[in-house]
């Protein structure tokens, strides 16, 4: 067992609170990692109000990165010293994970939110002895270390800046997997993008990358709607100054974008991106609602050949996806880290709060400051 500090939830809509926990040692299959930077995800915040019911209390966190210290004895992908991304799980056996379809595996919601390994047992207690929910993700890594499985570790170069990866596990691979990977516009085609948090400015730069030639972000922040533009929207439309579906059919000559990407999780935004397709025109969702959220489209506009589908992680396969990125990040192409805020992990609840308001985009917490 090891002593770490770590972020714990223990309440529904609680404060995280630095805890000293035990972690167990990596089992056969498992990847000890000293964290270096985890970035914050929406998802963690939606598990902390308990809209997706992982157990409390909890260490949460999904974007982590960091240094390999111990590995299982099964473990072949990693050694000791490597700089790692952690990633989302999967089981590596079903017939989707078969297909190269990860982010569609048929235990996706065991091995991320059930709050253990899927045995059920946690590899980390508090100092009372009591169960904490681990392995969120396979990984927890609101802390000091993180425990994750050799599946969902990738590899990365020594020499990139490995505190700034972390979110490219999770939040910026599913935007810029959703227009690389399933979406998959050619170049000179329109895009919408709702929202331009993280995902969707991140989903712009990718969009930029293929060769988009109307690239729409659409929000209600005019800083973040300027970002866009800096990073490769054509057009920004403040949502709150109108119609921002006769806006984007103003824009393309009342036809509509052949592509849209919804990013809030929000209904009535959905039917907005859904509105704003022209004919044959295809909608990515990647916004996380509550369980049980409900949508109304109009059945006659989706019988015009419109498309609506779900994307989960970017439909990415990380340990080619997460590289790919990082490679255009060294060329200038792809410039994530405009994204990031640092704060000590020590000052987690300011940075979720700094993140609900809007104030930061992507937080990247420091463990050990």
């Amino acid at each position: 067992m090891l002593t770490y500090q770590a972020a714990v939830i223990r309440e529904t809509n609680g404060p995280f609170r630095m805890e000293t926990l035990e972690i167990e040692d990596p089992r056969d299959e498992e990847v000890l990692v000293r964290v270096v930077g985890v970035g914050m995800c929406h998802t963690d915040l939606v598990v902390r109000d308990q809209y997706f019911p992982t157990p409390l209390p909890a260490v949460l966190g999904h974007e982590g990165a960091g240094v390999v210290e111990k590995v299982g004895r099964a473990v072949t992908k990693v050694a000791p010293g490597d700089h790692v991304v952690l990633t989302y799980a999967s089981c590596g056996k079903c017939v989707n994970c078969l297909k190269g379809m990860p982010g569609y595996c048929l235990d996706l919601y065991g091995r991320n939110f059930s709050g253990g390994r899927p045995d059920g047992s946690s590899a980390c207690c508090d100092k009372h002895g009591g169960r904490v929910s681990s392995h969120f993700f396979a990984q927890s890594s609101f802390g000091d270390y993180a425990l994750a499985t050799q599946r969902n570790v990738v590899r990365i170069p020594s020499d990139v800046p490995v505190e700034i990866m972390g979110p490219l596990g999770c939040g910026i691979q599913t935007g810029a997997g959703a227009v690389i990977n399933a979406l998959k516009p050619g170049a000179g085609t329109s895009i919408a993008i709702f929202g331009a948090g993280s995902v969707g400015l991140a989903a712009v730069m990718a969009a930029k990358v293929v060769g988009c030639a109307t690239i729409i972000a659409v929000d209600l922040n005019e800083q973040r709607l300027k970002l866009a533009t800096e990073l490769g929207a054509t057009h920004a439309i403040n949502a709150g100054s109108g119609d921002p579906v006769a806006a984007i059919q103003a824009l393309t000559g009342g036809e509509g974008t052949q592509y849209t990407l919804e990013c809030t999780g929000l209904p009535r935004v959905v039917r907005q991106a859904v509105d704003s397709l022209r004919l044959t025109g295809v909608c990515g969702i990647v916004g996380v609602a509550p369980l049980g959220t409900e949508v109304a489209l109009d059945m006659n506009g989706l019988l015009f050949g419109r498309t609506v589908r779900g994307i989960i992680e970017g439909d990415s396969v990380p340990d080619i996806f997460i590289p790919q990125l990082i490679e255009l990040w060294r060329q200038g192409r792809f410039p994530f880290d405009r994204l990031i805020r640092f704060y000590p992990l020590s000052e987690i609840d300011a940075a979720a709060h700094a993140s609900e308001r809007g104030d930061v985009l992507k937080a990247v917490l420091l463990p050990g400051r």
